[in-house]
């Protein structure tokens, strides 16, 4: 096992003061599988207490970092290794409240016994490299099983985030998770209700961008974890429709979401894509329908996305992709290039990933049908690159700009130039580029209808 040279050189600094220290977590969880990475964050575990770390650190690290030292954690940067030092201990999360109450521990054993999983409870000593797993974790790896150190109840009251998280290291790592790991879950569910939306989010992330989410999402949907902080993804459990007997939403959501490449954005849109079906379902003689289920999804996730407090930026582009998704199904029934544009213009930046969901979005079985679908997608593929050859897409706008409409009509900053380039912007899209003096006779006649003479207010 090769332990990260940065790592030994701090142990002998620790050693010669008289003190133990681990590398502990999933770097060595990494080592054990061969998967270590270059540059990771590395995890230790000492005896030291955090005033005698930071002494240690003194003159060694580039930098120190105390924000976690009230809860036994020094963090240090040596080169470009992070690293992050905590006193060995035990950690509980009390009854209603959202920080842990944590005790400091007087062994590497009771310290590995309050981790998450025993695949994460294995530890080497430094410098010597003795390699330590007093919970059985390589054999949990070898198995494929995901199994709590001490009993479940106890590492999921230590802290419930660990409840999901217990998702994303199946995801991750293709584990099945112990029985009494999936009987504590759907015990202690609502545990989860203590920890901040920030770390849900957190950790909801990182289980969409592992290569098996499908399997993550699953355990916390029959678990009826899901229903603690992403209820709409449960609901899509609806019955199948009566007539074309099509496979239910929420096995389409988890196909969608393994079709999309490992961007958070395009995943988090893949998962929600679908949440408006349920409340716009309706059992109709051709059918199950779900009109408008685009528009509702793209409402309700924004709230959820803003319940879990994710940035700005990823709630806004998650909407506009679930509220574009069903674009393109109107596109075999013949789109002009101003139907095309409009498609361009509306879809701004993620035009490639609303392209990419939309192909995602065809789980159908019928091969026909997937690759009419295809090919009619290739094709409007094809007509947005010609276009945006021949008329620069990317820069779509108006072919004049507010001072332009303002000096022309002589009209101060107000509704009116709003309105104009409006209707200069609609031109733009039904016929292409258009000039500027075409679109100054353009901007006159417009101004002719509404009654706007120049230098009018």
């Amino acid at each position: 096992m090769e332990v990260p040279p940065v790592a030994t050189e701090l142990g002998e600094r620790f050693r010669m003061a008289g003190h133990e220290l681990y590398l502990v977590g999933g770097v060595v969880r990494d080592l054990v599988l061969g998967r270590a990475k270059q540059g990771a964050e590395l995890d230790l575990a000492t005896d030291a207490p955090p005033r005698e770390t930071i002494k240690l650190l003194q003159g060694w690290a580039d930098s120190r970092k105390l924000v976690g030292v009230r809860y036994g954690t020094v963090g240090a940067r040596k080169g470009d290794t992070v690293l992050e030092i905590t006193t060995f201990r035990e950690e509980v999360y009390p009854e209603e409240t959202r920080k842990p109450a944590v005790t400091f521990a007087r062994d590497i054993r009771t310290d590995l016994s309050r981790r998450d999983f025993t695949i994460n409870a294995m530890a080497v000593r430094l410098p010597e490299g003795e390699f330590l797993d007093p919970f059985g974790g390589v054999k949990a790896l070898a198995a494929r099983r995901l199994d709590t150190p001490l009993d479940p109840e106890i590492a999921f009251s230590d802290d419930p985030l660990r409840m999901l998280r217990a998702a994303r290291f199946v995801s991750e790592l293709d584990l099945t998770p112990a029985p009494r790991v999936v009987h504590a879950i759907e015990r202690m569910r609502d545990r989860l209700r203590i920890v901040s939306a920030e770390r849900i989010a957190d950790e909801l992330s990182k289980l969409l961008l592992t290569a098996k989410p499908s399997k993550g999402l699953e355990l916390m949907v029959n678990t009826g974890l899901a229903d603690e902080f992403l209820p709409e993804l449960p609901a899509l459990r609806l019955e199948q429709d009566p007539v074309h007997r099509h496979k239910d939403v929420f096995h389409h959501t988890l196909a969608v979401v393994e079709r999309t490449e490992p961007d958070l954005e395009l995943r988090l849109a893949a998962l929600l894509h679908d949440i408006g079906k349920p409340r716009t379902r309706q059992v109709t003689p051709e059918g199950v329908q779900f009109h408008h289920h685009e528009s509702v999804g793209a409402r309700m996730a924004e709230d959820r996305l803003r319940a879990l407090r994710f940035p700005n930026s990823v709630v806004e582009n998650v909407r506009t992709l679930v509220e574009l998704h069903l674009r393109f199904h109107g596109y075999g029934e013949g789109w002009t290039d101003s139907a095309v544009r409009r498609y361009v213009r509306d879809a701004g930046p993620l035009l490639d990933k609303l392209n990419q969901l939309t192909r995602a979005d065809v789980t159908t079985g019928n091969r026909f049908r997937a690759k009419q679908f295809q090919a009619l997608q290739d094709d409007l593929e094809e007509r947005i690159a010609r276009l945006a050859e021949q008329e620069s897409l990317e820069a779509m706008r108006p072919p004049l700009d507010g001072n332009e409409v303002m000096a022309h009509l002589g009209v101060e900053p107000g509704p009116i130039v709003g309105e104009a380039l409006e209707e200069l912007m609609e031109v733009r899209l039904d016929r292409g580029p258009v000039e500027k003096e075409e679109a100054y006779r353009l901007l006159d006649e417009w101004a002719a209808k509404k009654g706007i003479r120049r230098g009018s207010a």
